[in-house]
């Protein structure tokens, strides 16, 4: 009973992070139909083009919904610190209620709105993007309940949190056939109570603990579980180390009682502090911020880039904004080959092979691929070729499928599990700081480029570059690991003076057994730096 319970739990995961989480990046479907109700119209104005003809210029409606959809991501990932120290600390329950206030106000504001009101689509915007944020970390955890397929499922969450811009495409395509865009936010509104639903059944109270005691519970039956409980503790005997783990699951901490002396060569497992101070995180803030600004730029001028490219014609530009929406439905798709990806290699471990070189082992393809994505993706939206942009927007959405995800496994492997959502939240906000570029970018195209976004394009294609050094770092830290293991498993040269085992207690007693790389593995959730 309780792995249906599992199984009803990831499919329902997957269904709300498909549908509510991520719809504020299908916002190109959404400013087709606002710009046809009337939405900042009256900042349409009238202008003489070449050869003294009239025509309306809409570019600052154009930059007041890019500036919409920026303040809204720039917010979202702002404040994701304050949700991941907030899952951290009340848990799933309270989380998740806090969302669902956030993601049905939004949608009942868009819902009572109308094109005299328009700068509510600024507070409703922010609230849809923050409270489906705050239901995809909440979600995320549930790769916990299957341990084997742990970085699947939650590269396959993050596809799913791409995916759902799918959402405001239906609203769009339901528009044309006669459903009021306000209708369709109100039934986005109603599906709250499934949100609600689904937090007292068939999620936990506090936050499902990794690795997974036997016989855990949740939902209904949380009263039987203490892992569920402030004070309560798990027991994790960890036979290789001869001492215990005492989880408490309602810190944010994991404290250690030993029960003998730690080994010699054992790490403790690092503080929250030691893990921001790291060059993995240094390494890894830069890979993903980079790829941020390049997504949620294009993202943000999509609307115009097309009517530049398409001379104006409103058919072409609807059809290619139903193209770009298309495409990401296929996000979920496109993100589980990560978590495939970096599952096997963590899960084939080599003959001799360490837990922390396992680890980076498993993230330096997924690492590489990434980059190499964004780079090819950025270099297809430069040219300014209509057609191309099939493939670009093919490569966007399998990018961005793969940063997300690719990032959520990243951390979780990496780092300890109790600093997930404090880790996961600042990698947004200080990634955040590098969005505050589009505001001067969105000036400099529409103001002084004429609409024309070429050389911020290249700009942001030599950008893309820097992305490559987070895997490079990766990788040599895992070949270094390798070789370090190879020669203190190898045997110490004999000398002709030497006394019989003298090596072995020179060996014993040489202080250089407990280095920042060394070969001994920690114990369980302790970072790999």
């Amino acid at each position: 009973m309780v792995n249906v319970r599992y199984c009803l739990t990831l499919a329902t995961g997957l269904v709300e992070c498909l549908c509510f989480t991520g719809v504020v990046f299908g916002w190109p479907s959404l400013v087709f139909i606002l710009k046809d109700i009337g939405y900042f119209s009256d900042h349409c104005v009238n202008a003489t083009g070449p050869n003294a003809t009239q025509n309306i210029d809409c570019s600052r409606q154009n930059e007041l919904f890019s500036l919409d959809f920026t303040i809204a991501v720039f917010l979202q990932n702002f404040i994701s610190l304050f949700n991941g120290f907030f899952f951290d600390y009340f848990g799933t329950l309270a989380s998740r209620l806090l969302g669902i206030i956030l993601y049905t106000s939004g949608t009942l504001m868009i819902a009572f709105s109308h094109p005299e009101v328009s700068n509510i689509l600024f507070p409703a915007l922010i609230c849809i993007a923050v409270g489906g944020l705050m239901l995809l970390i909440t979600n995320l955890q549930v790769g916990s309940l299957f341990d084997t397929h742990r970085s699947t499922i939650i590269t396959l969450y993050n596809g799913a949190y791409d995916s759902s811009a799918i959402i405001f495409l239906i609203i769009k395509v339901a528009s044309e056939r006669g459903i009021s865009v306000h209708s369709s936010f109100f039934f986005l509104s109603a599906c709250s109570i499934i949100h609600l639903i689904r937090t007292f059944i068939l999620m936990p109270k506090k936050h499902i603990p990794y690795p997974l005691p036997e016989g855990y519970t949740y939902g209904m039956d949380s009263g039987q579980n203490m892992c569920n409980t402030r004070r309560g503790t798990i027991e994790l005997e960890l036979e290789d180390e001869g001492r215990k783990d005492v989880i408490s699951e309602g810190a944010s901490t994991r404290q250690v009682a030993p029960q003998t002396a730690s080994p010699a060569g054992s790490l403790p497992e690092s503080s929250f502090k030691q893990c921001v101070l790291s060059w993995f995180f240094l390494w890894h803030l830069v890979w993903l911020s980079v790829m941020i600004l390049r997504h949620y730029l294009f993202i943000a001028t999509l609307n115009p880039m097309l009517t530049l490219l398409t001379e104006g014609d409103p058919a072409q530009v609807s059809h290619y904004t139903n193209v770009f929406a298309y495409t990401q439905l296929c996000g979920i798709l496109c993100a589980i080959w990560n978590g495939l990806i970096i599952d096997r290699y963590k899960g084939t471990r080599q003959a001799g092979e360490t837990e922390e070189e396992s680890k980076l082992r498993s993230v330096v393809l997924s690492l590489f691929l990434t980059a190499l994505q964004c780079l090819l993706f950025s270099i297809c939206a430069t040219i300014p070729v209509l057609p191309l942009q099939y493939l670009t927007f093919v490569l966007q959405v399998l990018n961005r499928a793969f940063i997300f995800g690719g990032n959520a496994a990243f951390i979780s492997i990496v780092f300890p599990i109790c600093h997930f959502g404090k880790l996961l939240g600042l990698f947004l906000v200080l990634s955040t700081l590098v969005l505050l570029l589009q505001f001067p970018c969105i000036i400099l195209v529409n103001e002084v480029l004429d609409g024309d976004p070429l050389y911020i394009n290249i700009a942001l294609c030599i950008l893309c570059l820097a992305t490559f050094i987070h895997p490079a770092y990766v990788y040599i830290r895992w070949r270094r690991l390798a070789n370090q293991r190879r020669r203190s498993t190898q045997p110490p040269p004999p000398h002709e003076n030497a006394i019989p085992g003298d090596s072995e207690d020179k060996l014993q007693d040489s202080p250089d057994t407990t280095t920042e790389d060394t070969l001994a593995p920690p114990r369980r959730g302790s970072a790999v730096f």
